[in-house]
């Protein structure tokens, strides 16, 4: 049986992401199982998921995931290299898993490895740090230096989900993994997005107040109107405005330079606005610069209130944490649990019996929720610890 792996964010799910299950499973049976690996209660623009990471798995799995495992803190607020490569060492690491399936904008594989080869050139790195001495952004950097080997070829890195494609590729590439890579025409303009909707649009229709879900499936659509009754969202940076200003003018200068991403100039400019400015808004303009992108500066803030450092997503992740399943799912776990190169962590604190990294980076991950959980309109469900005491969700 073919197993494909997707990474995702699904913030929130919609009918384009269904879509992308569906092309999936016409490229390569209708009996696939799917597994998500899905980024928690932070994504990597350097925000907070509108949705509970919980109820964004429940929905996966209501619209045709099999099992949804968690892309940990660290690696969901990272540059596109780190998160494709925690999310290709975590689906390998299944030991179960074929495929790894993703959306692009260009839905060919060939232009993406012709970018990987050109990237993986000994004179790329050279040309990308000169690039930056420029002034110009990583991603820009990043299409120039391919630009000397492909040449018009390397435009295909103007699209941020080609991009991440790439990364994928190369992160199968440099494991050694045997996963096999296939790519979905992505359509409109939201993450793995196959519709004309998008994430973005559903989160301003959301920020908005519109409720009606339009194109969500109907019962991801009935979990999400489940959190909004019980007032647990839709979760915005605005909602956590004040505890992050407060956390961000206690921090010393030092932690500035620890935090991912983080070079001697940025680190100094972001520190010098966390202390005086007023909104998280005008601390991430003020620290930005034309030669970082705004999701670079957001993550970077976003890394400083939730304590991740640099070091945090230097290893791979250290053990495979699932969030929700179904029926198959349940099978798919079986198939786990003899052949995972990392424990399969079903009840949270387990972790704690591991010890080591993975207990601290659950340690970590338990302080984000508790954060997230701020933002929350009700005073119980503000309490802490939720992160120990919460299993996967059983579809």
């Amino acid at each position: 049986m073919n197993i494909a792996g997707i990474i995702c964010e699904y913030n929130p799910l919609h009918n384009g992401h269904v879509r992308h299950f569906d092309l999936t499973r016409e490229a390569l049976g209708e009996d696939i199982a799917i597994v998500c690996v899905m980024s928690g209660n932070f994504v990597q623009r350097g925000d907070a998921a509108v949705f509970s990471k919980h109820a964004r798995a429940e929905a996966a799995v209501l619209a045709g995931a099999d099992l949804v495992i968690e892309l940990p803190l660290p690696y969901a607020l990272s540059s596109a290299e780190r998160f494709a490569r925690a999310g290709i060492a975590l689906i390998d690491s299944l030991g179960i898993c074929t495929h790894v399936s993703f959306g692009s904008e260009i839905g060919a594989l060939e232009p993406l490895y012709a970018a990987m080869a050109a990237l993986e050139d000994p004179e790329s790195s050279a040309i990308v740090k000169e690039e930056l001495a420029k002034g110009i952004s990583y991603p820009m950097a990043m299409q120039r230096a391919a630009e000397r080997g492909i040449g018009d070829g390397a435009a295909v890195l103007r699209f941020p989900n080609n991009l991440l494609g790439v990364e994928y590729l190369r992160a199968i590439e440099s494991t050694g993994s045997k996963l096999i890579p296939l790519t979905i025409l992505r359509k409109g303009a939201g993450h793995n997005s196959n519709s004309g909707e998008s994430s973005s649009a559903l989160r301003k229709k959301l920020k908005r107040g519109d409720r009606e879900f339009s194109d969500v499936p109907a019962e991801a659509a009935r979990v999400f109107k489940q959190e909004i009754d019980k007032e647990r969202g839709p979760v915005f940076l605005s909602d956590l405005e004040i505890p992050m200003i407060s956390r961000l003018r206690m921090l010393p200068a030092d932690i500035f330079n620890a935090l991912p991403d983080a070079t001697e100039g940025l680190a100094s400019r972001l520190g010098k606005f966390c202390r005086t400015e007023p909104t998280v808004k005008e601390i991430i303009h003020g620290a930005k610069t034309k030669r970082y992108t705004l999701a670079r500066v957001r993550r970077m803030v976003m890394c400083a209130c939730l304590g991740v450092t640099a070091s945090d997503a230097d290893l791979p992740p250290p053990y495979i944490r699932v969030l929700a399943t179904g029926e198959r799912g349940k099978t798919l776990l079986k198939m786990t649990k003899p052949g995972a190169r990392l424990p399969v962590v079903i009840k949270p604190a387990s972790v704690l019996r591991l010890g080591g990294r993975a207990a601290e980076m659950m340690g970590k991950e338990a302080a984000a929720t508790d954060f997230y959980a701020l933002a929350y309109k009700n005073a119980e469900d503000r309490a802490g610890g939720a992160e120990w005491r919460t299993g996967p969700r059983i579809v």
